[in-house]
């Protein structure tokens, strides 16, 4: 059975990246075939005459098979900005990332879709993700990265998800800052805030192990 997910975050840079590989491994580890897609990005630097965005390029290695780039990232944008801005003068089409989506879903048995920045950052002057996870029909993984205010952002961030009439099948922390007072206490909070359920807390990890982050996640 297909299935899939679009990963968001409370924020930029609270680990969305790091939490959509290790739910890839969590997956492969049941078995499963799993791909990676992140439709647009800013920030890429210039590979064999292409521009590639090192999340993506992650999410291209850790996918069962080996598929296309341009199919993980369809748009791709060298300014390290909001993509509504670092996509220029490029028209950012719903469709040509539905095609994506769809060839990619027909591959694999788990599709996890990583949005770029918060719930409602845009991705060009006429999407965000918001409307893009609307249009994928995905239920919702939200990440939240534990640092003081996550307790706000995370709450507004899965209203904002079942506002848009998506389910939230689960949330994510990430312990962002090392050693940070009243880490436990954040989570413990949060779990009793929202409904969506708990699936896993990552720890503070200077060398990345993705095999190992994907041991505290249940899926």
């Amino acid at each position: 059975m297909k299935t899939g997910f679009f990963i968001t975050g409370t924020d930029t840079d609270v680990g969305k990246t790091w939490s959509t590989i290790a739910l890839m491994r969590a997956f492969q580890q049941q078995g499963l075939t799993v791909a990676g897609m992140k439709p647009v990005a800013a920030g890429c630097e210039w590979r064999d005459g292409v521009l590639k965005n090192s999340d993506a390029l992650l999410m291209q290695k850790y996918s069962s098979q080996s598929l296309p780039y341009n199919l993980i990232n369809p748009y791709a944008f060298q300014p390290a900005v909001s993509p509504h801005l670092a996509c220029g003068g490029v028209a950012v089409k719903l469709d040509t990332i539905l095609n994506a989506f769809t060839t990619l879903q027909a591959l694999a048995d788990v599709l996890l879709v990583e949005g770029a920045g918060g719930w409602y950052s845009p991705l060009s002057a006429t999407l965000d993700n918001a409307g893009l996870a609307q249009a994928l029909s995905l239920p919702v993984i939200v990440v939240v990265g534990i640092r003081l205010g996550c307790i706000n952002h995370a709450r507004l961030t899965v209203q904002a998800v079942e506002q848009a009439g998506l389910a939230c099948a689960g949330w994510i922390a990430v312990e962002i800052v090392q050693a940070m007072p009243g880490f436990d206490e954040n989570i413990d909070f949060i779990r009793h805030a929202i409904k969506a359920p708990l699936l896993g807390i990552l720890p503070f990890c200077p060398n990345t192990d993705f095999n190992l982050l994907a041991a505290k996640l249940s899926v």
